[in-house]
């Protein structure tokens, strides 16, 4: 029985039992046969704390697998050579890979391009020799990419970047550095942004563009890998460039206007992140119901006890909400409207509501809830960190309340 009653389109129903069958044939069977590289940290990344290229192989087959069955490119402008679905089947099919393949078979990450990682409607504006060049292996999923926005003054106020682009003959020189930079230490391009007209900048009034660049470009170095809750090794890193030289066919976009591309990236990302929290979620409570019903505690299960399930019960209906929040802005997304209230609610309120369902998942297992086996403590780590990234839940109150105060009071 369904929990909602406007159903997804049948088209997106069909893609995400299609992509659930990818994961179970292509992404699964991967983990268990090479659970072992996967998970030890020591097999799982190399000296600089990068993936491992046994690791990075087996992404690399991931994608191109993916591809091949033609779910990786799915939401990419089909004049682009993708298939063109919208934002609803971009979350649902999130929402679903992370709700059913977990925090442990993580390689899911990579059977849909994410925004950051791969193509998206983000490359929709490239040139036609970036086209050929550089969109035409990352559609097929050989290479992949990363967004370098971030700076270390500048996280949640973007527009404070100060890497800058500097007019040299028909192309420009970059100097700067970014942080926070997610798949940069596997990436083999970076969609790069830079003040190209810093008057214009100061005002805020344009100024800012980006650029595709090769990560092994001379100029372009990652610095480090940045390590978060004690890892040996990392998704993000921090970039420095020193002189980097672009040209006029690697402008993503207009030129000084590159700031509305990283504002839709940054969207996309709330969708991602969002479908993240929920899936993640659901996967957390339906397992702790499982412990629930066969773990026994003085002669009951402790699915009889009120402490035990009570918290349950209340994940389960914030998640059903952050669900239904998701659904409806991506929908509203689909119909041509910015939704920046909807979406700004959908994605402050669903990594919430998700990293609570997994700390009341880990509670109700007791010790169990906190090894590495079961994968909570990973999954806990994954929406701890996105409760900060793509607009930290502060940032989206704050644009929650000033569309308010302009008028925008549908609810």
């Amino acid at each position: 029985m369904s929990a909602i009653a406007n159903e997804l389109p049948e088209e997106i129903k069909q893609v995400v039992t299609g992509i659930i069958a990818f994961a179970d044939a292509e992404v699964i069977p991967r983990h268990e046969k090479h659970r072992e590289v996967l998970e030890d940290p020591r097999l799982k990344f190399d000296d600089e704390g990068r993936l491992s290229k046994p690791v990075r192989q087996l992404v690399r087959e991931v994608r191109m697998a993916s591809a091949d069955a033609g779910y990786y490119h799915m939401c990419v402008p089909e004049h682009l050579g993708g298939g063109g679905l919208g934002m609803q089947a971009y979350y649902a099919s999130w929402q679903a890979l992370f709700h059913h393949c977990g925090a442990q078979n993580w390689m899911m990450l990579y059977a849909l391009a994410h925004w950051a990682f791969g193509p998206s409607r983000l490359l929709e504006k490239v040139t036609d020799r970036a086209r050929e060049e550089i969109l035409a292996p990352l559609m097929s999923g050989e290479k992949s990419m990363c967004f370098a926005l971030s700076e270390p003054g500048a996280g949640s106020d973007a527009t404070m970047i100060k890497t800058r682009a500097k007019k040299e003959g028909e192309g420009w020189l970059i100097s700067g550095r970014k942080i926070w930079i997610s798949n940069s230490p596997i990436a083999d391009y970076c969609v790069l942004f830079a003040i190209t007209d810093p008057e214009k900048a100061e005002r805020k009034k344009g100024g800012i563009s980006a650029f595709l660049v090769p990560t092994d470009a001379p100029g372009f170095e990652m610095q480090r890998v940045v390590k978060l809750f004690g890892h040996i090794g990392g998704d993000e890193a921090e970039l420095v460039f020193e002189d980097l030289y672009v040209e006029p066919w690697q402008v993503v976009g207009e030129l000084d206007n590159g700031f509305s591309a990283a504002l839709y990236g940054v969207s996309l990302g709330r969708i991602y992140n969002s479908a993240r929290g929920v899936g993640l979620g659901r996967w957390a409570i339906e397992m702790a119901l499982d412990y629930a019903n066969t773990r026994e505690a003085f002669g009951k299960t402790i699915s009889e006890y009120q402490g035990v399930t009570f918290p349950l019960a209340e994940a389960a209906t914030e998640l059903h909400a952050a669900h239904l929040m998701g659904l409806n802005a991506t929908a509203l997304m689909d119909q041509g409207q910015a939704a920046v209230k909807e979406l700004s609610m959908t994605k402050a309120y669903s990594v919430q509501v998700g990293l609570r369902a997994i700390d009341r998942a880990m509670q109700a297992h007791g010790a169990m809830g906190l090894t590495n086996e079961v994968g909570l403590s990973e999954a806990w780590q994954y929406l701890r960190i996105i409760n900060i990234a793509d607009g930290s839940n502060e940032i989206l109150n704050k644009t929650i309340a000033q569309r308010l105060l302009k008028g925008d009071t549908d609810l």
